[in-house]
């Protein structure tokens, strides 16, 4: 693993960020409206995060702050991780009912029905350091911003460090060439790796998706015109992962789940698994010692000699069917303000890591030296449309699974060559 660069980042720098949006806080909309036209209730759906204390945080001290300051209760409607909340999402948009605002996953998917948040998100940009360039693919449609940004989960890879010595893997490998002989030594001695690569929603994309580009590979053009997946670079990634499926990973992450990886991994099973920093949250609160040996790398470097991650975006939009959209709108901008927004994030120990560049020097990450990969993700992270548009085009390959697929069918058999041109052919169905 890189050695991650020393901050000279003081708390002093980083809480001028929130000196600067905290005067407004007392001034803010919700309190000038008019008392009889607000709102008694405002719901906020989010998936349930894996690191407790963020919600523990929202539930127990904004949550009653917000109601204390403008006499508005907010139901925090949590939804259960693992992939049900996008048809959640999408049944509140067709049915015109649920929450008022909530934590817009695949939004492309109903982008018509949130309103516009240009206003909150220019003005939390130019508070707080300004927005990194790639989210701004996601959240942005037709010049309006339709989603708030409000951090990134980050991927990397999670890694027994102790083990790893075991093989003399002193530092983790820095290309996929070497990662697939470490992985090859440490299978010989009951350690595989669990890539996961069934029908997940992060942990699969966030190290496949990283792998292809790291070939110089990407699965449309820049338009989103063309299909760019039938390459040789593709063949020769596809043929990468058939070796390191056989020679490095335990035998059933080919159907992994998101959870699955988490679960091998605390329960010794396997070495090294692409995943959030959720492993190591856990693992330090139930299980000390093996806290003590887990460590995390950045994805390797490709043929073309860059390295690549993919970003699993969460991002905050109201619904346009609201009673009072103005009311979401006004606790939205109250959710962002420095006041609020800042401790937020400290509650769940940088998991949730800001798109601002106002927390580039943020002290929180240098409580955990082992964390600061994952703030590396936001310099070199893609959204998995990159570098097309994410539309919903797009959102039908990733729903599909097809590039997912790609591999899998090569793993189990299907000629590489056939198992492209099989993705290929569905793809160009889908974008037409």
């Amino acid at each position: 693993m890189a050695k991650p660069a020393q901050s000279k980042a003081t708390r002093r720098d980083f809480l001028k960020y929130a000196a600067a949006g905290a005067a407004g806080v007392a001034a803010g909309p919700f309190i000038s409206r008019n008392a009889q036209a607000k709102p008694l209730q405002i719901t906020f759906a989010r998936e349930s995060s894996y690191v407790k204390n963020f919600d523990v945080h929202f539930q127990n001290v904004m949550a009653p702050a917000y109601e204390k300051a403008t006499g508005i209760k907010i139901e925090y409607q949590i939804q259960a991780a693992g992939g049900s909340a996008v048809p959640q999402l999408v049944s509140m948009v067709e049915n015109k009912n649920g929450a008022d605002l909530a934590w817009t996953q695949q939004e492309w998917l109903y982008r018509d029905a949130l309103v516009d948040v240009s206003d909150i998100a220019e003005e939390v940009g130019k508070q707080q350091g300004g927005w990194y360039d790639e989210i701004k693919r996601l959240s942005i449609d037709k010049g309006k911003w339709k989603s708030v940004p409000q951090a990134n989960i980050g991927q990397v890879m999670n890694y027994r460090r102790d083990w790893f010595d075991e093989v003399g893997a002193n530092k983790f490998p820095d290309t996929w060439d070497e990662f697939l002989e470490v992985g090859t030594k440490l299978k010989a001695k009951g350690h595989p790796f669990g890539m996961s690569m069934g029908h997940g929603f992060a942990d699969n994309y966030s190290w496949l998706y990283p792998l292809l580009w790291s070939y110089g590979v990407t699965v449309m053009d820049k338009d989103g015109k063309k299909v760019a997946l039938d390459s040789s670079e593709t063949a020769k990634a596809v043929e990468y992962v058939k070796e390191l499926y056989k020679k490095a990973c335990i035998e059933d992450c080919i159907g992994w789940l998101d959870p699955a990886n988490n679960k091998a991994f605390l329960t010794s099973q396997i070495s090294c698994t692409n995943n959030a920093y959720s492993i190591m949250v856990s693992a330090k609160r139930d299980l000390p010692e093996m806290g003590k040996v887990i460590d995390h790398g950045l994805n390797p470097k490709g043929p073309t000699g860059q390295r690549y991650h993919a970003l699993v975006p969460v991002t905050h939009g109201v619904f346009a069917y609201s009673k009072d959209p103005q009311a979401a709108k006004d606790f939205m901008r109250w959710t962002m303000d420095p006041k609020q927004f800042r401790p937020w994030i400290a509650s769940g120990d940088m998991y949730f890591a800001p798109y601002l560049h106002g927390f580039d020097k943020a002290p929180e990450w240098d409580i955990e030296p082992r964390v600061k990969p994952f703030q590396k993700v936001l310099e070199t992270g893609k959204l998995t449309s990159w570098p097309a548009p994410a539309n919903r085009q797009h959102g039908e390959v990733i729903n599909r699974w097809i590039v997912i697929d790609m591999f899998t069918k090569a793993i189990t058999g299907t000629p590489t060559k056939t198992a492209i041109a099989e993705a290929v052919s569905q793809i160009k169905t889908i974008y037409g």
